[in-house]
């Protein structure tokens, strides 16, 4: 099977339904659009989180994870968008303006599908436990939290009955309460760094409202038994994040969840010679979500771990509309028309960098191209440790020209800076923007 269309997306979890119908309500029409999901539904990892919480920003209500994925779903089969489940993507290489993917599913066998555009949104998935080093045998009973959420309220199975949960990302959160509920005992929860992961509300509703310790500053240093998980021992760590001798303490159970964090699926970016970001392994776009392979957009949890599925819709939408407007720009360009902006190729952009300043990790996106901006820009940032009573200071080159004052900010969660296009315009030799996080000024 050969096919052709104008925009194929890359997954088919909330970051690509998103962009699919915002392209649709864009201009692109349902049959030049084509969604690939290796999975059997449509949904993506929404469909194993049964909590509430999601959708407060974008349908102003609380809804479950699959409440929230088949709204999306819906909208995708009412504006006839087809899609393919159980369909892997094995490769993606440019030619130009025209983007060869290479998939494989058992209906069509290997195939070749050709587009103008492709928006990348494979999601992200966990760390495993061999990237931990942690030592000790391999006995059964030790799980990524992702995957006991799944097996707990998906194929209604039970990992186990004494718990302790390495990592205090949002899911390892989250299972600590999941797994309370259904019966278990959630002896501890680990976290190496001096602050957890997670958001503060799933803190106090996972944790403390059901009196799960949280010890910050400690790992599991070993892991006892050799057919299941009989305890495991955790330390107290340095400022290195090496474990303190004598502080070691052994915690009988038989169930060890890991969430240590979650790394951006980029693979198939990788291999198209799309640039990724150390810090995020996402790849690095610019205002349009447009990687440096011309034609080619990313969004969701693939460009950098969310804390928030609606930020991940809103984002997404973002990059469907601007894959919408690529391809019209293209399609002008092979009729010989100039496009919007009256240019060709990369002539007459006026390009902004955005530079990350003190106790800042990264920006999405990293660098704005004035003439395709939006009324309003979010920039997106995450900081590298807890900052409180702090100063947000946005700087245009060396000038400052904004200070908003922050009661706390932390690494779990995402905060965010919008830009103004008419007042980016009013700086007319404007080359850098700078995010920093500083220090409170007394007085």
């Amino acid at each position: 099977m050969e096919k052709k269309v104008k925009l194929l997306v890359v997954g088919g979890g909330p970051a690509g339904l998103a962009a699919a119908v915002a392209a649709k309500e864009a201009g692109i029409t349902e049959g030049d659009i084509l969604i690939m999901e290796r999975d059997e539904e449509l949904g993506g990892i929404l469909n194993q989180c049964i909590h509430n919480g999601f959708g407060l920003h974008t349908f102003k209500e609380e809804l479950t994870g699959p409440e929230y994925a088949a709204r999306y779903a819906r909208k995708v089969r009412d504006a006839k968008i087809p899609y393919l489940l159980h369909t892997i993507v094995a490769d993606i290489r440019a030619e130009g303006e025209t983007k060869y993917v290479t998939a494989m599913n058992k209906q069509e066998g290997m195939f070749t599908v050709e587009a103008r555009a492709v928006v990348l949104a494979m999601g992200c998935r966990e760390r495993p436990r061999g990237a931990l080093n942690i030592p000790g045998y391999r006995p059964a009973g030790i799980y990524s939290a992702g995957t006991a959420q799944r097996y707990v309220n998906m194929e209604g199975r039970m990992p186990g009955k004494e718990v302790v949960i390495l990592g205090s990302g949002d899911i390892g959160l989250i299972m600590a309460r999941r797994m309370t509920l259904e019966g278990a005992k959630v002896k501890l929860v680990a976290e190496l760094m001096p602050y957890s992961g997670g958001l503060k509300r799933n803190i106090v509703q996972c944790l403390d409202d059901f009196g799960i310790p949280l010890k910050l500053s400690h790992t599991v240093v070993d892991i006892d038994g050799k057919e299941r998980v009989k305890g495991v021992t955790v330390a107290a760590v340095d400022e290195n994040r090496k474990p303190i001798a004598g502080t070691e303490e052994y915690i009988s159970c038989d169930t060890l969840l890991l969430s240590c964090g979650l790394i951006p699926e980029n693979e198939l970016s990788a291999g198209l010679g799309v640039e990724l970001n150390p810090v995020t392994s996402g790849p690095v776009v610019n205002e349009s979500l447009e990687t440096n392979v011309e034609g080619v957009f990313a969004c969701g949890n693939v460009l950098h771990v969310h804390d928030l599925v609606d930020y991940v819709s809103e984002e997404a939408e973002n990059a469907g509309r601007n894959a919408a407007a690529y391809i019209m720009r293209s399609m002008c360009r092979q009729q010989g028309k100039t496009g919007e902006n009256g240019e060709k190729g990369k002539n007459g952009i006026i390009e902004i960098k955005i530079k990350i300043g003190e106790r800042v990790r990264y920006t999405v996106p990293s660098t704005l191209r004035l003439n395709y901006m939006q009324e309003e820009q979010v920039v997106r940032f995450r900081v590298g440790e807890v900052c409180q009573d702090a100063v947000l200071a946005v700087y245009f080159n060396d000038t400052p020209v904004m200070r908003i004052k922050k009661r706390v900010m932390a690494p779990g969660e995402m905060e965010q800076v919008k830009f103004k296009k008419a007042k980016l315009e009013d700086y007319p030799d404007l080359k850098e923007i700078r995010i920093a996080v500083e220090q409170e000024e007394n007085g």
